[in-house]
């Protein structure tokens, strides 16, 4: 594997660019002029590599399955923290265990990417990088951490929901509902009736673009600077039906509490629009705004394929992407 040519930013997918823009300098890396080569071989070259990453594991306290490592910014280079060290990126190589394993840097990159510019959801920001090898992994700025190292105070749903896997089992994070969540978010969020709107998107967008993925851990909610809570910005966000054969909502209760089905589930098995109205109408959203919060995801977006096209997953992934896209769009029209 060698170092890939670059015709498109890999951090904002822009034109034009053999690296990093300076936009996506500003956004990820505060504006310093940093490489998209890492100067490190993946962990699997040596064993000498292999027994610094394996250091850096200890220290990380992210929970989730795929292999993350912490990082931080020295003047322009990005390295490895140390020990008692703060970390303020999060790398994520190529994981294990998983069909096209090789393409889930750029397929998490790629959807980030579409949920921040096509339907401007705030996301965390991110890149794609890659190691010595030319071996790409994901990279994305922690939002949790503030400039003074300090952090800010940073709360899942699992645990807002008293969910753990001592209590609950090891699926622990996927036994709910997302309209539990919302009641979760009118409890503990002040400003509720704006985040349960973001919350809605955030749904509407997870089945979009197919992230079976979105459990009680991947929504959390972030400490302000006035002490209260808000939603986090969207992290994790991923075409999972690239990678298996899963369903289309991560939680087991699936939108609702109850057993509420449209005539879209009981005709053919699949979700459509009513279901989604259906839950918005749960979550307390009036008709005319949930028209106008719907709208951008049932109309085709252009940007959606350009982004696809410019993305680093390879022809026959970046086919599966649109068509997935394409056939859950036309989802959201059927009436």
């Amino acid at each position: 594997m060698s170092i890939p040519k670059i015709a498109y930013c890999p951090g904002t997918l822009a034109k034009g660019f053999t690296t990093y823009s300076q936009n996506c300098l500003n956004r990820v890396f505060e504006g310093r002029k940093v490489s998209h080569v890492l100067p490190y071989d993946p962990p699997a070259e040596s064993e000498e590599v292999a027994e610094k990453f394996q250091e850096n594991r200890k220290r990380i306290s992210i929970s989730g399955v795929q292999e993350k490592l912490s990082m931080v910014l020295e003047k322009n280079k990005l390295r490895l923290t140390e020990e008692g060290e703060q970390g303020t990126y999060i790398l994520k190589p190529i994981p294990r265990d998983l069909k096209k394993v090789d393409q889930i840097p750029a397929n998490e990159h790629l959807t980030m990417q579409i949920a921040r510019q096509v339907f401007g959801i705030h996301t965390a920001e991110n890149a794609l990088i890659f190691f010595n090898n030319g071996e790409p992994a994901y990279i994305t700025k922690r939002f949790d951490v503030k400039e003074d190292g300090s952090k800010l105070g940073l709360e899942d749903f699992a645990s807002l929901a008293g969910k753990t896997s001592e209590m609950d089992g090891d699926e622990y994070k996927y036994n709910y509902n997302y309209e539990e969540i919302g009641e979760l978010i009118r409890r503990y969020v002040p400003a509720y009736r704006v985040e349960l709107e973001k919350y809605f998107q955030m749904v509407v967008f997870n089945y979009l673009f197919s992230n079976g993925d979105a459990h009680l851990k991947n929504f959390s909610l972030l400490e302000t600077p006035n002490g209260d809570y808000t939603l986090s910005p969207s992290y994790d966000l991923i075409n999972t039906r690239i990678h298996v054969n899963d369903r289309d909502f991560a939680l087991d209760g699936g939108m609702f509490k109850d057993v509420f089905e449209s005539e879209e589930v009981k005709t053919n098995g699949r979700v459509g629009l009513h279901d989604f109205q259906e839950f918005g109408r749960r979550l307390g959203i009036m008709e005319t705004r949930m028209a106008r919060l719907l709208k951008p995801f049932r109309q085709q977006q252009d940007l959606v394929e350009t982004l696809i096209q410019r993305s680093f997953l390879n022809p026959e992934t970046k086919h599966f992407y649109l068509n997935e896209y394409l056939f859950r769009c036309g989802q959201l029209n059927k009436t």
